[in-house]
């Protein structure tokens, strides 16, 4: 369990707390590219880390996001006219470029020189993987561009969206990179046409969960005990931090495993709801099928599963139970709720807004969680002493997850680095203990 004081220090992500200073640090997925189309089209709203902001594509193609409040007289800036390489504010006419320069102040003289004092707070951005990157940490301390291997791969080959999830951004982390809940929360109680995991998560229900601390957070795995008394099934993946995890994708309904990846991004909008960023990729020749790149069947399929039109919110939520059959989890699945990461939101939001981790009672499959809240804690502290947070360097863009059938006798990390770690220039030595 956490002390009331720790578990305060990793909820809350506003300006000048802790955690969201050390979070600032990294670049954050800010939107989908897709939903500012095309030139000097209408601004949109955007809340991140418990700032209010506004983003905009101005004429030139460049992404601005600054704040929501004009500094004349704090009029919302998502009421601005988008014109000329600026956004202008419809109060008074002040008009600012995506630096957050006024480049106009047409309600004074055209003798002052007022608009060159006045700037508004704005950040950086940068667009790859069909995401609009922004950093809000200090400028000095920028870090290399998130050049993540699926924001690398062609189009054909990535699927990613997101969804707001109704709880602190932590409960999403904790739920994600436990790989224990896969066995009750996610099992398929039919025998017939499931996929070659759910057969192997069925043999072993309290999975051996071994963590190796790295210098971007750590690799861990999930070891399953087989039929076979030769054989385990590693289910391994890597959490960086602050917030992704990489999980394996690889096995399917028969036939050869797809070279293919996925995973997860926990991004505080504020103390109190998350948006989470789901992406999948295929690393091969091979392009990913249509219904992979929608996510089809995952609960984060955008039209059906969420409504992207009312700021990317679940059509599943507490105010319908999340679309529970109960006579569905009597003969099919294990919850009756549809959907893999519907079931992952329905227990995560219901924990309350902020989960009271001070109650809880934490077992030896908890591993990778008691983990990442030390590495969190530990980097908020480091950041705060001047230093630098782990997972900013570039090995973390060449990481992959892996899942495989080993024989008993052999130690998962070493049978699989060579896939985990892929082109990363990283040697043992590199484990920090």
């Amino acid at each position: 369990m956490l002390t009331f004081q720790e578990n305060e220090t990793l909820a809350r992500i506003g300006p000048g707390t802790s955690t969201g200073e050390m979070m600032r640090r990294y670049w954050v997925p800010a939107m989908l590219d897709w939903e500012l189309p095309e030139p000097d089209c209408p601004p949109i709203r955007l809340k991140l880390l418990g700032e209010e902001l506004v983003a905009f594509r101005d004429t030139n193609g460049a992404v601005g996001i600054v704040d929501n409040y004009c500094p004349h007289r704090r009029a919302s800036l998502f009421f601005g006219r988008n014109e000329e390489a600026g956004l202008r504010c419809v109060y008074h006419g002040w008009k600012f470029d995506v630096n957050g320069d006024c480049v106009d102040m047409p309600s004074e003289p055209a003798e002052s020189n007022f608009k060159d004092k006045v700037k508004i707070k704005s950040y950086p951005t940068a667009e790859m993987g069909n995401v609009v990157w922004v950093y809000m940490g200090p400028p000095d301390k920028q870090p290399p561009l998130p050049e993540l291997e699926w924001t690398q791969v062609p189009e054909s080959h990535r699927g990613v969206n997101k969804v707001v999830q109704k709880c602190n951004w932590l409960q999403g982390l904790e739920g994600g990179i436990d790989t224990v809940h896969i066995n009750f929360l996610h099992r398929n109680l039919q025998g017939s046409g499931i996929v070659a995991r759910d057969r192997a998560f069925a043999r072993s229900f309290a999975a051996r969960v071994e963590v190796v601390p790295t210098d971007y957070g750590y690799t861990y795995a999930g070891i399953r005990d087989q039929a076979d008394d030769n054989e385990k099934y590693v289910r391994a993946y890597h959490f960086i931090a602050p917030w992704t995890q990489l999980r394996p994708n690889q096995l399917n309904r028969g036939g050869a495993p797809r070279l293919k990846d996925s995973g997860h991004m926990w991004v505080p909008i504020d103390d109190y709801t998350t948006m989470v960023w789901n992406f999948t990729f295929s690393f091969g020749d091979e392009p990913l099928t249509e219904a992979e790149r929608l996510q089809v069947g995952s609960g984060n399929e955008l039209g059906k599963d969420i409504d992207f039109e009312n700021g990317f919110k679940s059509r599943a939520d507490a105010s319908n139970d999340y679309f529970i059959d109960r006579e569905v989890q009597r003969t099919q699945t294990f919850t009756g709720i549809p959907g893999t990461n519907t079931q992952d939101r329905a227990v995560q939001d219901t924990m309350g807004p902020i989960c009271d981790r001070t109650r809880e009672h934490l077992g030896t499959t908890d591993r990778a969680i008691i983990m990442a809240r030390k590495i969190l804690l530990d980097a908020s502290r480091i950041v705060e002493d001047g230093g630098d947070p782990p997972g900013l360097g570039g090995n973390v863009f060449d990481l992959r997850s892996v899942e495989k059938v080993l024989p008993t006798d052999v130690y998962w990390r070493d049978a699989l680095w060579d896939e985990l770690y892929h082109k990363a220039q990283y040697t043992p030595e590199f484990v920090r203990a």
